[in-house]
């Protein structure tokens, strides 16, 4: 199978494509490497991914409509497509709030319009995210609760992805997926996430800024188990069509981010400095995922607890940093 993987040279597209790879399908990549982080680490999962057969990189911005027609129609037979090119990142939106709209709104607009002139697409799987939950508090969130309450302009932006996509389910049949992500980490991943520049601050001896103490809780999902959610759903589209579904990829545990650090200082071997703040207005108290949707659709089961994962996360760090 033939499949576009947009965002490749991200934290979840380059783990993803590897994936594809590794199990004989085909990947026409595509990227932008922007300077949103260190460009050097999106070249270097680049690299690793240029070495693998089957493998073809396009520089190109997902938002641009003319480019990214015109690699779908050299390509006219991907049968799937995981679109996870996007702007990241909850904070950064109070920063470029246009970056978000041009990325997350008309990129995912681009894409929907690429898709539904393919004719032998099979599935289309794209990114949402956790945060379009907003403000809901009742745990575990689930898929069938009110989404209509953002508390940042990215999930605003993701939440338009979902409904735009319900509405070329709707006029074309296009088959579709969003999953919903909650707190994915691991090797490989991006440095502005709290778990990774938590690290390289205690390597530092730098401070760290815990909210409300570091009682924040977050269903933090390992890298590998949201790999077999993704693919597993990529291989199973929608019976209809014209119905697209959502779907929770998370851990299903909610932990503390101040054991998150406890984890870090233990395996980084020394103590973090830490600073106490108040919740942004942007962050949320907690998420939690219901994976019941997922898990009877593709046998998904996470099996990666904090725990095992961060020590994973950490050894890699260390290589990066010395390497």
């Amino acid at each position: 199978m033939k499949v576009l993987v947009t965002g490749c040279a991200g934290f979840i597209g380059y783990h993803v494509a590897e994936a594809l790879l590794a199990r004989g399908d085909s990947v026409v990549g595509l990227d932008s490497l922007n300077d949103y982080y260190d460009v050097r680490l999106k070249e270097a999962r680049l690299d690793r991914l240029r070495a693998k057969a089957g493998f073809g990189f396009h520089h190109l911005d997902v938002s641009d409509k003319d480019a990214v027609g015109a690699l779908v129609a050299e390509h006219g037979d991907l049968a799937g497509i995981v679109h996870l090119a996007a702007q990241a990142g909850v904070r950064h939106s109070l920063v470029d709030p246009y970056a978000y709209v041009q990325a997350n709104v008309m990129g995912h607009l681009v894409v929907l319009e690429a898709a539904r002139r393919l004719p032998g697409l099979r599935h289309l799987v794209y990114a949402s995210t956790s945060s379009v939950y907003g403000s809901n508090t009742t745990m575990p969130f689930r898929e069938t609760d009110r989404v209509d309450s953002p508390v940042s302009l990215y999930a605003a932006t993701k939440r338009a992805d979902e409904l735009m996509s319900h509405a070329y389910a709707h006029l074309f049949g296009l088959p579709q997926t969003g999953l919903r992500f909650f707190t994915v980490y691991g090797p490989w991943g991006r440095p502005d996430m709290a778990y990774f520049s938590f690290a390289r601050a205690i390597v530092a001896g730098e401070p760290i800024t815990l909210y409300d103490e570091g009682r924040l809780r977050r269903d933090f999902t390992y890298i590998d188990d949201i790999v077999a959610g993704i693919l597993g759903s990529l291989d199973r589209p929608p019976e209809d069509a014209r119905v697209p579904r959502l779907l929770n990829i998370g851990n299903h545990r909610v932990e503390e981010v101040r054991e998150l650090v406890r984890l870090l200082e233990e395996a980084l071997g020394r103590k973090a400095i830490i600073r106490s703040a108040p919740r942004p207005s942007v962050d949320v108290e907690a998420t939690f995922a219901s994976v019941d949707a997922i898990s009877a659709l593709t046998g998904f089961t996470p099996s990666t607890p904090l725990s095992v994962g961060v020590p994973r996360f950490v050894a890699w760090f260390q290589q990066w940093r010395d390497g």
